[in-house]
């Protein structure tokens, strides 16, 4: 008799474990397709890529131990108390068990709308399993961060600090220690937040033949902090033949709503975005990206919508959203990837730069872009790129898990800065905001001065170059 492969055996024992008498449409995760449960045969070889896992080295901080958790609850075999709530909130959605996964198991199917459940179980209870984050946490993360105008009315503050030169000394003077621990922390992560750029224009020629007419999307936060690597992003592209449009109305991706199981502003967002994006006069061939974690989300609207109910909260019927999603997220390209497909022109200035590069895990993982931006890099004259250990593992960021879930963002911060460290490069590149910030923290923690930029700031200086400037890398001591 031929014999099963084990992880078939495995699975076919577990389609047949029984499944609850009581009926109830209310647990959390009931809406989810059961199949991606039982995709799961529990062989553990996610382990050794999840984060909290390999920092606390217990089951149920495990991708496997969760997906139990979730089927446990769906099936009524397993209560929803705080112990449990608290391993399913310790959850990143870095996505790096998909990577290691040989079964295929969609994780970000399951967890993300568990959560959405999860946040609506609380509203609907007025309270939730665990303490619920502070008002001014809620307010920076949902109403003051995806919105450009009220993000950048809350940090100017600290951009007239840093222009004073007052950052360093209220450092050095302890200030952040008499701030709230979590107030501390983001005046820490903050990056330099001088304009060395005007605005985007809302059209931008391509330079020489034009190959290719894109879209830029420029985000919510990302934008306020790093606006010169979107301007960078947007020169590239022209340096490489493209004409840029840079729509004005264009709003957050909903990514900070959507992880944290908002699901009904997350669509709000999307809505508008798709709106503002398909309707623009003229063919796209691409809506350029350069922020990992808003990529991820843009390129998953389809999914966004594809689970919805037959309404919105706002009582408007879904109707052909699914199809415009889909059109939507088929055109979204993050920059490494789109200028790879495109055929890029070769940059010419020499970056005499030892650097090391960070695998953002909503790059790497959840859209399976790891070569292009080293390909891209390699291009670089002089840039010497050395590999780093763990590059693949999550930095802490994970959007807003750095103020949400503190203790573990640091531990993991601290992981990522000595792996950096060790590598003895001068500059470390990653392509997402929330990376960016969290690295910079934890190397600076260290005692180190290397640079924390993102790829495009390497490839702007090499394509253009100006001399008697700064480079980047030197500007980011």
């Amino acid at each position: 008799m031929q014999r099963q492969p084990r992880f078939a055996i495995v699975k076919s024992i577990m389609n047949r474990i029984a499944l609850p008498t009581v009926e109830s449409n209310s647990r959390p995760g009931s809406g989810i397709d059961y199949e991606l449960f039982l995709d799961c045969v529990h062989c553990g070889l996610c382990t050794s890529a999840c984060p909290t896992y390999l920092e606390l080295g217990t089951e149920m901080d495990s991708p496997r131990g969760r997906i139990y958790l979730m089927r446990g609850i769906v099936d009524g075999r397993i209560a929803l108390d705080s112990e449990v709530r608290k391993h399913l909130d310790l959850c990143l959605d870095c996505r790096a068990c998909e990577t290691a996964c040989p079964s295929g198991v969609k994780y970000g199917r399951l967890i993300e709308p568990f959560r959405v459940d999860l946040q609506k179980l609380d509203a609907t209870h007025k309270a939730g399993t665990t303490p619920s984050s502070p008002w001014w946490l809620k307010l920076l993360l949902f109403r003051i961060f995806p919105y450009k105008q009220r993000a950048r009315l809350a940090f100017f503050p600290a951009r007239v600090m840093q222009s004073l030169g007052l950052e360093r000394f209220a450092e050095r003077g302890g200030l952040g220690k008499l701030l709230p621990s979590r107030w501390g922390e983001m005046l820490k992560m903050l990056p330099p937040l001088s304009r060395r750029f005007g605005r985007l224009p809302k059209l931008l020629p391509a330079v020489g033949t034009r190959r290719a007419r894109v879209a830029l999307f420029t985000g919510c936060i990302a934008d306020v902090l790093f606006s010169d690597v979107n301007w960078m992003t947007a020169r590239l592209l022209q340096l490489n033949g493209c004409e840029v449009v840079v729509p004005k109305a264009q709003v957050c991706c909903g990514a900070l709503h959507f992880h944290a199981g908002q699901d009904q502003p997350a669509r709000a967002f999307a809505r508008k975005n798709m709106k503002v994006f398909l309707d623009l006069a003229g063919p796209l061939d691409a809506i350029v990206v350069n922020v990992a974690g808003c990529g991820s989300m843009l390129k998953e609207y389809d999914h966004l919508f594809g689970h919805s109910a037959s309404t919105l909260a706002d009582g408007e019927e879904i109707a052909d959203w699914p199809e415009r999603a889909s059109r939507f997220s088929h055109k979204v390209r993050d920059i490494h990837e789109f200028l790879m497909e495109l055929g890029p022109v070769a940059p010419r200035v020499s970056v005499p730069l030892t650097a090391t590069y960070h695998d953002a895990c909503h790059l790497c993982h959840a859209q399976k872009i790891r070569t292009q931006p080293r390909d891209l890099l390699g291009m670089v004259p002089g840039l010497r790129l050395i590999p780093l250990a763990e590059s693949e593992v999550c930095c802490g960021a994970a959007g807003s898990y750095n103020l949400t879930q503190p203790e573990m963002a640091e531990r993991l911060g601290r992981r990522k800065a000595q792996k950096i460290t060790e590598t003895g490069a001068k500059a470390v590149l990653t392509a997402n905001a929330g990376c960016l910030m969290q690295i910079r923290r934890h190397v600076r923690e260290f005692g180190s001065k290397l640079a924390v930029l993102h790829p495009v700031e390497i490839l702007w200086w090499s394509y253009e170059g100006h001399e008697g400037s700064t480079p980047p890398w030197q500007r980011d001591m």
